[in-house]
């Protein structure tokens, strides 16, 4: 049985994406230079804000789905969270501009977030 609050959490996740994504993608520059970053690659920071789009729409087109679909969807959410921590971290320790930090925290707290309720779901199994 998928839990309610897992339910509710991919609604939550489907607006965070979709408002992250649509600035980066309608204004890269624009709006990682009011971020801080000094240089911005468009193509990279599009590719990010189409990685958004898709998995958070999908946490929106999924949230009505059985467990085994959420075991799926959250191995999804699992391993591009770790990666953007890891990446984000990395980054950071590297001398990434300071609102790279506010990021890599938001990554972290869904990685924990979706970590948490695949675990739960591993155990049900």
């Amino acid at each position: 049985m998928v839990p309610e609050s897992l339910r509710r959490w991919f609604v939550v996740h489907f607006w965070a994406d979709v408002l992250a994504a649509l600035p980066l993608f309608l204004a890269p520059r624009q709006v990682l230079g009011w971020l801080g970053w000094a240089e911005v690659d468009p193509i990279a920071t599009r590719l990010v804000a189409a990685a958004l789009f898709g998995i958070g729409i999908e946490s929106y087109l999924g949230r009505n789905a059985d467990v085994q679909a959420f075991r799926g969807m959250l191995n999804l959410k699992v391993i591009w969270s770790a990666s953007a921590v890891l990446g984000l971290l990395w980054s950071q320790l590297d001398g990434g501009p300071k609102a790279g930090w506010a990021l890599l925290a938001i990554f972290l707290t869904f990685h924990l977030l979706w970590l948490r309720y695949r675990l739960q779901l591993g155990r049900a199994a």
